[in-house]
């Protein structure tokens, strides 16, 4: 790597913000030595862009001996940010690749056959005429061939080991914090009717212990195999066949490496086994190092790791297997205007499950009234859960305002999420899981409402087995990294502004037993923090319909752009102030 052609390879014309002393920052570290520089940016940072200034300083073939390493990975876990990267022209030198179910075959009367499921996967010994046209095979080459590829997570960690993709010199990941959580994500084994094809003709064991379940992985493994050899033994197989080969082909390694790892005294992994009503099992590892050692730390060199919220360094270094002393932090500054991003109290209570059911009317009720103050505006809710979703929408429909409310489902999201940013109307929109990757720049959303504080389900046994170690900070920074994500999404440049409303009494305890991990610009956010000014309850009051546009007129406080005070006050006012106060909250719908 060639740390001092950072600035130059500055993809822009010109520099906005803080990104020249970001680059700077970052070229200083990797020339103290670090094998990996944590950059913290917030939103608008334009993270992209000094991205591909890092990658531009990867060893080129020309400076390069033989079998040295070259070129460089730009990867990300979020699908969107990978859309948005292909449609930059500032980034074009960037190869995109993305998996085989994300291309379609070109073979006559195939045209609507994914390339996962194309004839060259479906028989035996099939030689393609046109597989140097093919549009996957095509775009593969290429990515494998330029100096910088680009492609999501899931495919740089699915293709490791690869003689295509072997390691290069510098990777850039962006989007980062959640590294440790996808990798136990990635790494976890789903056995169930979803997964496993012959499912319903399986013993499965009831409440296994996790060497129960090794020995019960290796006999499923067998069966695997025998099925698979089944399907490899006929000369062609159909679309759902050569499917069901696929996924036999990666559970049997996915048991394998399992049951192996287990068995291996000196590996670092503990395991954890969940088993849902269904007697689904999950296998679910506690600590990626391994996992992550082969599928990331051993494709380059070097690595730059790119998000707003890695609020830990010695935390992080740790839930990912590596060393803090041969990793460097750059803290990039906030840009945005603390004005133009106020948050404000409204909480009703607790949204535990306990006390869920009491405390969801008022959020409802306290829902209409910023509707009311927003009439004309868009506005996104963060539901947390569908059950709170579903609840919500029934609660406001009675209320009068349904017909400005929108909602979603696990299976139309995002054509759901897309329909509402391309209306007219000033609609809100009840979103499940949406505080991360969505880019809703101004009029696509003035204000937002966060329902719930999003703590980690402790149902999980993941979770359950670091809180019984204690691990209370990892338990609350992840939660506060959720939050963090989430207050982003309605402001993305210097000129935006966007209100975001807490109604979990839960979130307010949560900023105070994770104050030390709060970068300094949300701390300012929340120490300005205040109630605002709002309308009454009055049934159908929030129903406008009206074009949403551009407020003109002072920032500082009119309308529904009101700056809070910097008093902290905790309510708001109207009789809708919920009496109860936080401690904790789960993920999910239960």
């Amino acid at each position: 790597m060639q740390p001092a052609r950072i600035e130059n390879e500055f993809p822009a014309p010109s520099y906005r913000g803080n990104q020249r002393s970001a680059l700077s920052d970052i070229r200083a570290a990797f020339e103290a030595g670090n094998d990996v520089v944590l950059v913290r940016a917030p939103t608008g940072s334009g993270k992209s862009l000094l991205a591909r200034a890092i990658c531009g300083a990867a060893r080129t073939v020309e400076e390069s001996e033989p079998k040295q390493a070259t070129g460089a990975y730009y990867t990300t876990p979020q699908v969107s940010q990978l859309d948005d990267v292909a449609g930059d022209p500032l980034l074009s030198d960037l190869q995109v690749i993305r998996g085989k179910g994300n291309y379609t075959c070109i073979l006559p009367g195939e045209e609507n056959t994914k390339v996962n499921r194309a004839p060259c996967t479906r028989e035996r010994g099939y030689d393609c005429s046109v597989k140097h046209r093919c549009p996957y095979f095509s775009d593969r080459a290429i990515a494998s061939n330029r100096s910088i590829a680009a492609m999501t997570l899931a495919y740089f960690m699915q293709t490791a080991g690869s003689e295509v993709f072997r390691t290069r010199d510098v990777c850039v990941i962006d989007e980062a914090h959640g590294l440790a959580e996808w990798a136990e994500m990635y790494a976890t084994i789903d056995l169930g009717p979803r997964t496993v094809p012959m499912w319903e003709e399986l013993s499965v064991p009831e409440e296994p212990s996790v060497s129960r379940t090794a020995r019960y992985a290796e006999s499923l493994s067998g069966t695997c195999t025998r099925r698979k050899d089944d399907l490899l033994a006929q000369e062609e197989l159909s679309p759902d066949e050569a499917a069901e080969r696929d996924r036999l082909q990666e559970l049997i390694g996915d048991l394998d490496w399992f049951v192996k790892d287990f068995r291996d005294p000196e590996s670092p992994t503990t395991w954890t086994v969940d088993q849902s009503q269904d007697r689904s099992l999950s296998i679910k590892p506690m600590n990626p190092e391994r996992y992550l050692s082969h599928t990331v730390w051993d494709r380059a060199n070097r690595f730059a790791l790119l998000s707003a919220t890695i609020l830990n360094k010695e935390a992080f270094c740790r839930g990912v297997g590596l060393d803090p002393d041969r990793v460097a932090l750059v803290d990039v500054g906030h840009t945005f205007p603390v004005e133009n991003r106020p948050l404000y109290d409204v909480t009703q209570g607790k949204m535990t499950y306990d006390e869920r059911e009491g405390t969801i009317p008022k959020v409802a009720r306290v829902l209409v009234r910023i509707m009311a103050r927003h009439s004309d505006e868009k506005g996104i809710v963060h539901a947390h859960s569908y059950a709170i979703q579903d609840r919500l929408a029934s609660l406001l429909s009675d209320f009068g305002v349904g017909d400005r409310m929108r909602t979603h489902d696990r299976e139309d999201r995002n054509a759901a999420l897309e329909a509402w940013k391309e209306s007219d109307r000033a609609d809100v929109f009840l979103s499940v899981k949406m505080e991360e990757a969505l880019d809703l720049a101004d009029d696509l959303a003035r204000w937002q409402v966060i329902c719930k504080a999003p703590y980690l389900n402790t149902r999980d046994s993941r979770v359950a087995h670091r809180l019984e170690r204690g691990r209370w900070a990892w338990y609350h920074r992840a939660a506060l990294r959720t939050v963090i994500q989430a207050c982003g999404r309605v402001v993305r440049s210097p000129d935006d502004y966007g209100a975001t409303y807490l109604a979990d009494s839960s979130l307010l305890d949560l900023f105070e037993r994770a104050r030390s991990d709060m970068p300094p610009w949300f701390a300012e956010q929340v120490d300005r923090m205040g109630s605002p000014e709002l309308p009454p309850f009055e049934s159908s009051v929030g129903t406008n319909g009206t074009t949403p546009g551009r407020r003109t007129g002072s920032r500082s406080g009119q309308s529904s752009r009101s700056v809070p005070s910097r008093t902290g006050g905790s309510g708001t006012s109207g009789s809708d102030r919920g009496t109860n106060h936080p401690l904790n909250d789960v993920w999910g719908d239960g």
